[in-house]
């Protein structure tokens, strides 16, 4: 068995990204509100990773923050759809010199007014049906195409102490299945959404959303960027992806220069994996076998890879576990430590062992490093 160390609870979750703290102290500004309000604001000073957005304290909740719960079918995408839209905002607003907040400009009544239909409400960006309309015309002619609508902020500090609004992304979730229902406490049915119409679609909304936006005074010479997000079915336990973002430049009432977005999570173990993803589905099926060689009483095991442009960034692997003891739980992380050793050299792992008590162990391996990061809770 190969060295392995453990590490405090408190540094666990820092050490997860490999952060190196800063030297700079907080920074305390005067912010300008919506309603025209000077407030104190404060700028950490650590920056966890690059890759992270120093996030301005105290802390502002989205008005409409509530809403993804209803209106996103899953969990996982219920925090991709969010944490997608921070990683595409960094091409526009760099995570040194821009600083994140939740969205403030969009009112819980905002986004339920557009979300719904037009022929519900005046400023519904879904398409408009009858009541005569029957549910399988819907189902093809006028599906419900926007799910939710997530509003983030991007502030910059100005030279006489005061931060500022520099910024502004949208993301757009969007149906890939239509669920409706023939009668009234019916079955469910299903109709997949095909792609073109749903890539017109949202980005037609997108230009819409981006015009209203534009009629707000504060907002008129503000970048905003516009990412289309798909949703999963509702029983996936992946996340779906952004696929396409633009950006309207300050002063700009349209929505430009559309990009693609090249990312998609990836179950393990699958046949699809195994026949597209070879080399890390083939390391993954003999980490399970490793698994299954020395404690037979184990539940089960499942990957999730993130890839980007075809390349895989992270494998977080859940491992559930029937045993409680404390001394079975840290043997049977040690021996976990070295497969996964053994297995994935340039990989960026996440292994989480949890039981029915929760949280047993976590396990962080980073691309390229020998000696990994192990956290017997």
């Amino acid at each position: 068995m190969k060295s392995f160390r453990l590490i405090p609870a408190i540094v666990a979750a820092a050490m997860l990204v490999g952060c190196v703290p800063s030297n700079k102290k907080e920074t305390e500004l005067t912010q300008e509100t919506q309603q025209e309000k000077a407030e104190t604001t404060i700028i950490p000073s650590l920056q966890i990773d690059e890759s992270y957005y120093r996030t301005l304290t105290p802390y502002k909740q989205s008005a409409s923050r509530g809403l993804v719960v209803s209106n996103i079918f899953t969990k996982y995408d219920m925090k991709e759809v969010e944490t997608g839209l921070m990683r595409l905002s960094q091409n526009e607003f760099d995570t040194e010199n821009y600083f994140f907040q939740e969205g403030q400009y969009l009112a819980e009544s905002t986004v339920t007014d557009w979300l719904a239909r037009s022929s519900q409400t005046k400023d519904g960006l879904n398409p408009p049906t009858t009541d005569s309309m029957p549910a399988e015309e819907r189902a093809t002619k006028a599906p419900i195409y926007l799910s939710h609508i997530v509003e983030q902020n991007y502030l910059t500090k100005t030279s006489d102490n005061k931060v500022k609004l520099g910024g502004i992304s949208i993301g757009l979730s969007l149906n890939t299945i239509y669920y409706y229902q023939k009668e009234k406490y019916g079955e469910y049915y299903e109709k997949p959404i095909e792609e073109a119409k749903l890539v017109e679609q949202g980005k037609k909304m997108a230009a819409e959303i981006v015009s209203r936006l534009r009629a707000r005074d504060e907002l008129k010479d503000i970048p905003i960027v516009v990412g289309l997000f798909k949703q999963k079915a509702r029983n996936d336990i992946i996340p779906g992806t952004y696929f396409s973002y633009g950006v309207a430049k300050a002063g700009q009432n349209d929505v430009a220069d559309w990009k693609g977005i090249d990312e998609e999570y990836v179950l393990f173990p699958t046949s699809e994996s195994q026949d597209v993803y070879r080399d890390v589905s083939n390391n993954f099926k003999n980490f399970k076998q490793d698994i299954d060689k020395y404690f037979s009483n184990y539940t089960s095991v499942i990957g999730t890879g993130f890839y980007k442009d075809k390349k895989i960034q992270k494998l977080t692997i859940e491992v559930p576990i029937q045993f409680y003891g404390k001394s079975e739980i840290i043997g049977f992380t040690q021996y976990l430590t070295g497969v996964l050793i053994n297995q994935f050299d340039n990989i960026n792992v996440e292994v989480n062992i949890t039981s029915i008590n929760g949280p047993e162990a976590l396990i962080v391996k980073n691309s390229g490093e020998k000696e990994p990061y192990v956290h017997i809770y």
